[in-house]
């Protein structure tokens, strides 16, 4: 095993100890709150650190996709496992709440699947992290506008203002950039699982827009 991939490891092991702790702390500080809430606070913040992580990663600011099919930097690769670490910790997490999603739940199943194999075959480095910037640009927005609500602030313009920022970063993201960053990775001679992940990661998972219309028309 290589030093890279025991780093990973590491950071994954932290990770998912470090998003449990931080989950039962945040519980007991919004007890009052729902479990949604605490767990929709954590979702923001790994969104906006995995962005920022993501960012910081990119190799070629004029080409954020390349290399293609190419070995992962160590930056990539800590940006993998920290997400990991994330979609474990909240896929058991999902697993207490009284209202258990099956789609969110193969939605994380196959993330993890998709982070092991890019950690494991050490490559693709570039489409994933890419992916994963496009799936959580638009998350903190979508997360706020939930949030706001529980606290008192439906109806308001701060309320709207979450609600046209995820609707516009979310439709530059998953419906501008997200067919582009599909047809590269299918296209570059990336492992199969790899390029299931990434489709899956792009298309499928529409529960954000489906949920943003069903509580903006409710």
């Amino acid at each position: 095993m290589e030093e890279e991939q025991v780093r990973a490891i590491k950071i994954i092991v932290f990770g998912v100890i470090s998003w449990g702790v931080a989950f039962i702390l945040t519980r007991r500080i919004f007890s009052s709150y729902s479990f949604s809430f605490s767990n929709r606070l954590l979702s923001t913040a790994h969104a906006t650190i995995a962005v920022t992580l993501a960012t910081l990663s990119v190799q070629d600011l004029s080409c954020p996709v390349c290399p293609l099919a190419s070995k992962p930097s160590h930056k990539q690769m800590d940006v993998m496992a920290f997400s990991l670490s994330y979609m474990i910790y909240d896929l058991i997490c999902c697993h207490f709440d009284q209202v258990f999603s099956i789609d969110n739940a193969v939605h994380h199943f196959v993330s993890i699947l998709g982070f092991i194999a890019g950690l494991a075959y050490q490559k693709s480095g570039s489409e994933i992290v890419a992916t994963l910037w496009v799936a959580e640009i638009s998350s903190p927005f979508f997360h706020l506008r939930e949030i706001l609500k529980e606290i008192g602030y439906k109806d308001t313009k701060l309320n709207l203002a979450a609600d046209v920022c995820f609707a516009t970063i979310f439709t530059l993201a998953r419906i501008v950039c997200g067919p582009f960053l599909v047809y590269v990775s299918l296209s570059a001679d990336n492992p199969i699982f790899i390029k299931v992940f990434i489709y899956s990661f792009i298309f499928p998972n529409y529960q954000e827009i489906v949920q943003w219309d069903q509580d903006y028309n409710s």
